[in-house]
């Protein structure tokens, strides 16, 4: 972008110059000099305007690309928020299947543990379809932006 800036204002000041010069000259050579002049000023509007085009192309781009982030960044924060839950829920699954070995060693049969272990389990199995939907909708989030440029390439 400063380049173009910078193209920008180097044409400007050119064009500066030689309306300056067309004041000095002669006036018989006014038609062809103003001619080329107004031809120079067109030119330069077109190029201005192409300039502000490719600006707002460029914020549009960059827009897109910034919700692109963020989704991605919302979708990893879900995946490690069920990552967390099924580490932890794994680690009470653990001690209530200790807990339940440890009573049946002992030849002790106690409905509590048994209930709690299918608690965990089903905890357990819950805290891992979470991680699995959080998983689909990152890799969904990273597709659909590959399939929309496909469907536009066809369209």
């Amino acid at each position: 972008m400063t380049e173009i800036s910078e193209l920008q204002r180097r044409m400007t000041a050119a064009l500066d110059r030689i309306g300056a010069g067309l004041e000095r000259m002669p006036r018989g050579e006014d038609a062809g000099l103003a001619e080329a002049l107004e031809a120079e000023r067109v030119a330069n509007a077109q190029l201005e305007e192409r300039v502000r085009a490719i600006k707002e192309t460029q914020e549009t781009t960059v827009a897109g690309l910034e919700a692109e982030v963020a989704a991605l960044r919302a979708a990893v924060e879900d995946g490690d928020a069920a990552l967390r839950q099924a580490r932890s829920v794994n680690a009470e699954l653990r001690a209530s299947n200790t807990a339940l070995r440890e009573a049946n060693a002992q030849g002790l049969a106690d409905p509590d543990l048994v209930n709690s272990a299918l608690q965990a389990e089903v905890t357990a199995l819950r805290a891992a379809q979470a991680g699995d939907r959080a998983e689909i909708d990152r890799v969904l989030a990273m597709l659909e932006p590959m399939l929309d440029t496909q469907e536009s390439a066809h369209a």
